[in-house]
């Protein structure tokens, strides 16, 4: 079965830094589309920022600037880097996988395997 798992999640103070990290499993073939997603109480999810086939990447544009999305293609993983965190930024965050292997990639893809999430508190 595919699992993603978030990890970096955590508190920090206004202007801090946080790094996420998603290790996806249970599939053979290396994917070139994954996303992270966020939601705060009360609020809709959303994306936060995709990246795709040659490390394209779609952001959320109240993260552009702050936020920079990488992968590992054949590590199965992805990361999030975080700086200059706001307390807006407070959230779930989720990492999810599109592995229809077609398609652009972005924050509206085929996006059908997500991972349990982990908080980020701003304060």
């Amino acid at each position: 079965d595919v699992q993603l798992v978030e990890s970096g999640g955590g508190s920090v103070q206004a202007g801090g830094s946080l790094r996420l990290s998603c290790a996806a499993s249970g599939y053979s073939y290396t994917t070139n589309c994954m996303a992270w997603f966020r939601q705060a109480p009360g609020k809709e999810r959303e994306g936060v920022a995709s990246n795709g086939d040659g490390d394209a990447t779609v952001y959320l544009d109240s993260v552009k600037g702050r936020f920079t999305v990488s992968k590992d293609n054949a590590k199965k993983s992805l990361y999030l880097q975080m700086d200059s965190l706001q307390v807006d930024d407070t959230a779930m965050y989720y990492c999810a996988v599109d592995l229809s292997g077609y398609g652009y990639c972005s924050l509206w893809a085929d996006f059908r395997y997500w991972g349990q999430g982990t908080q980020v508190t701003v304060s």
